[in-house]
């Protein structure tokens, strides 16, 4: 997937809407995904991105810096009213404002296109494909995606979480099941010209909702400059050799699964941090506590993105075992860094890692999933021929198919197919991580 325009001739640059409600510059999660989708495009067309108000600083800020090739993008800043604002409070908040957003969003983008001749809508973020993009019914050819959210955690891990996490995993269901029965999301379906997910659960519903045409895409993403850093930054030293796990704090997260596998398995010279920061942090203490090997885990809490990336250097292996991840950023930046990944066979997680580049675990039931990642931690501990091998072919994956120039490349070339009106046809550039269905 790396680019490769070097002496090709010219090709026609499109006026492209992107809608990227999260978007700043120098973040991961969805703000990473809108802010660099629509920087590796603007190598490609003229890009305008409809987005909040509240990145506008984060945005102007980078853009007096920027490289020539961002001089082709335009933003957009549209918000809802400031008396709407009291509805983000709190998670479910932030997705009924998100939601009321979208169709304020396409008042704004139908009076954007009078003046502009746009030859395609792109919708990157939220990526979630039980909400609406409103976009979708503009007279234009519309891409959605990729989204995800079908990602779910197997029903025998729920007896783990604690009940705030059973609670939050019963709502997400319910959402799940209002947002396919929603008028406007099932149009924003069959109104895509084509559709983009992120993990294969995704794709499925996607074709059970009526649409035309799917293609599972990962999101997750780096700057080749930051590949090319984190895989130039020394090692580790060889002892003693430490584990790793970064994301929030919740059950969701497997936290509680990747400690109980420390304890049972892992060598008595090794260590387990954790960086992150959540709910379920004094849980995961008093579990350490209980297991007996507190004395080797250190919870470091909510960290900075180059102190977290730190800590990833100075550490052997990702320890990921997420119970419902669309996306897994972190299991990318490992790659990068040239760290093997141990995590559980779900979600994007298991299509960015290889048994090449490190370990995925079956999850059929919780003592099953710690059993069998203690073994791999186990197995990683004692053997640091492996744990280079894996790192090796990490940093080489992390180049082919998560730096976000190829991505750019690999998305304009989607973008043709679809406005030629060949979309139904296409069949290639999606690489080994990217298939299609």
């Amino acid at each position: 997937m790396t680019p490769s325009g070097q002496g090709a001739e010219p090709k026609t640059r499109m006026k492209v809407l992107l809608s990227a409600y999260a978007c700043e510059p120098r973040k991961g999660s969805e703000p990473g995904v809108g802010w660099n989708t629509a920087k590796a495009l603007a190598r490609y067309h003229e890009i305008w991105v409809l987005t909040r108000a509240n990145n506008r600083l984060a945005i102007e800020q980078e853009l007096t810096s920027a490289p020539e090739a961002i001089a082709r993008l335009h933003f957009v800043y549209y918000d809802l009213p400031g008396w709407a604002s009291w509805w983000k409070r709190g998670k479910r908040g932030v997705q009924l404002y998100y939601y009321l957003w979208q169709i304020g969003a396409y008042f704004t983008a139908q009076q954007l296109l009078r003046e502009i001749d746009f030859d395609l809508v792109h919708h990157i973020t939220f990526g979630k494909y039980w909400v609406p993009s409103l976009l979708a019914l503009l007279p234009v050819p519309f891409l959605w995606g990729p989204v995800g959210g079908a990602e779910s955690a197997p029903k025998p891990f729920w007896g783990d979480f604690s009940l705030h996490g059973r609670i939050y995993e019963g709502l997400r269901d319910v959402g799940r099941w209002l947002g396919e029965h929603d008028t406007l999301v099932r149009l924003t379906v069959r109104r895509s010209a084509l559709a983009l997910a992120k993990t294969e659960e995704t794709a499925s519903r996607l074709r059970r909702l009526g649409a035309r045409d799917v293609r599972v895409l990962c999101d997750a993403g780096l700057p080749l400059t930051e590949i090319n850093d984190l895989a130039q930054r020394s090692a580790a030293d060889g002892h003693p050799v430490r584990f790793i796990s970064i994301g929030n704090l919740l059950d969701l997260k497997g936290f509680h699964l990747g400690l109980r596998a420390f304890a049972r398995g892992a060598l008595e010279t090794t260590e387990y941090w954790i960086v992150g920061d959540g709910p379920q942090r004094q849980r995961l203490e008093d579990l350490a506590k209980a297991l007996g090997c507190a004395a080797r885990v250190r919870f470091w809490g909510q960290l900075p993105r180059e102190e977290t990336l730190r800590k990833l250097l100075e550490s052997h292996v990702l320890v990921h075992p997420s119970l419902h991840d669309a996306g897994g950023w972190v299991c990318a930046e490992a790659m990068a860094a040239g760290r093997p990944v141990i995590c559980l066979d779900l979600g994007g997680p298991a299509m960015q890692v290889t048994e090449e580049t490190g370990v995925k675990v079956q999850a059929r039931h919780p003592e099953q999933a710690v059993r069998d990642l203690a073994e791999a931690m186990c197995r990683l501990a004692r053997d640091p021929e492996l744990r280079q091998a894996m790192g090796e072919a990490g940093k080489r994956r992390s180049l082919a198919e998560y730096q976000w120039e190829g991505k750019g490349e690999l998305i304009d070339t989607i973008y043709r197919h679809v406005t030629n009106g060949r979309h139904r046809a296409y069949d290639g550039g999606l690489g080994e991580a990217h298939g299609r269905r």
